[in-house]
């Protein structure tokens, strides 16, 4: 190495020498300043993180409550991933294996062709579809599910369908109880006042519908009042559903039945109920009634007056004011009788 050469070594290495604490402490001070950004930044993702799992305890907890989970379901694979509510939906352990052709089974036999018809369109349509439909669990147990779905592609290619399903037998049960009570007698379990009227409507609003009706019967207890007054209202509400029981038994084959007031009731008969199956029903409804009804070891004496009327070429207020005046004339007939008006031999 020439004497030059050495001598221009030296001096670089004397500079750096020189220089290399001015390096250091600028270092440290950098390195002060990303370890200050770092802390921040790990404060900010522990503050995201503890936001997140508040998050997600607030949507578990409303989910459980709300009995609300959500599904997907891989297109190719069919592979099937839930959450911890619609396992308990479907009462099987959570976190075990699905095989979507078990979990069909689950469904009734309509409900899966349902299910499957509105699911395949939603596929095909790159859709969504939203489902009530029932299933019976592992464990026996019936349940009302409300279903919904979105389907996910790629390049227009279906890959993914998913959505939420929620327990709805609760929601069912009180929209059937709210269904009966609007339509059936709570005492009786026969049809109300109310659908009695909008099947009698039908007769104006739809003569296609009216038509299939050939008569009204009416029928009023007979000795009803005598049997409440005397033994109390609990006799008497026993009594009315027994004689309910007993015209239910003898109209079988009537279109309606039902309980339009306190101790009167109606009978829509079709079609097929000419004069002779109407006189025939009228004697058996009149014997039926006539029958003494033993409660609380004591025998209670009842009957009926029934009032028949045709309903061809009437309105549904003609109809019933005939059949009015037919009951009454059996009252004034001695009671526990029938007349018949209107209706053609």
């Amino acid at each position: 190495m020439s004497n030059a050469l050495r001598t221009q070594t030296v001096l670089t290495r004397s500079e750096a020498s020189a220089t290399s604490p001015l390096l250091r402490q600028g270092d440290g001070a950098l390195i002060e300043q990303l370890h200050a950004k770092v802390e921040a930044q790990a404060v900010v993702i522990r503050e995201q993180e503890a936001a997140l799992a508040h998050s997600r305890k607030i949507f578990e907890r409303a989910s459980a409550a709300a009995r609300i989970g959500v599904w997907e379901c891989d297109l190719p694979s069919e592979t099937l991933r839930w959450t911890d509510v619609v396992y308990d939906i479907f009462d099987l352990p959570r976190g075990s294996a699905l095989d979507r052709r078990e979990i069909l089974r689950c469904y009734p036999e309509d409900a899966r062709k349902e299910l499957e018809r509105v699911r395949s369109r939603a596929i095909d349509e790159r859709g969504s579809f939203s489902l009530d439909t029932e299933i019976v669990t592992p464990k026996g147990r019936r349940r009302w599910l409300r279903i919904t779905a979105t389907v996910e592609c790629e390049n227009d290619v279906p890959m993914r369908i998913f959505g939420m399903k929620q327990d709805i037998t609760d929601e069912k049960a009180l929209w059937e109880r709210m269904r009966y009570l609007a339509e059936f007698d709570v005492m009786t379990g026969l049809a109300n006042r109310s659908r009695f009227q909008t099947r009698l409507a039908e007769l104006d609003d739809r003569p296609d519908a009216g038509g299939a009706i050939a008569a009204l019967m009416l029928v009023d207890l007979d000795g009803f009042k005598q049997v409440n007054d005397g033994h109390g209202h609990v006799l008497g509400d026993e009594c009315l559903k027994e004689a309910a029981r007993r015209l239910a038994e003898a109209c079988r084959g009537a279109e309606l039945v039902a309980r339009i007031g306190g101790d009167e009731f109606a009978v829509l008969l079709g079609r097929r109920f000419d004069r002779d199956a109407v006189e025939h029903l009228a004697r058996e409804v009149v014997a039926a009634m006539s029958r003494p009804v033993v409660l609380d070891g004591q025998s209670l004496a009842l009957g009926a007056s029934v009032g028949v009327a045709g309903a061809e070429g009437r309105t549904s207020a003609d109809l019933f004011a005939e059949a009015d005046a037919a009951l009454y004339a059996a009252k004034a007939a001695g009671r526990n009788t029938y007349r018949i008006l209107g209706l053609p031999d």
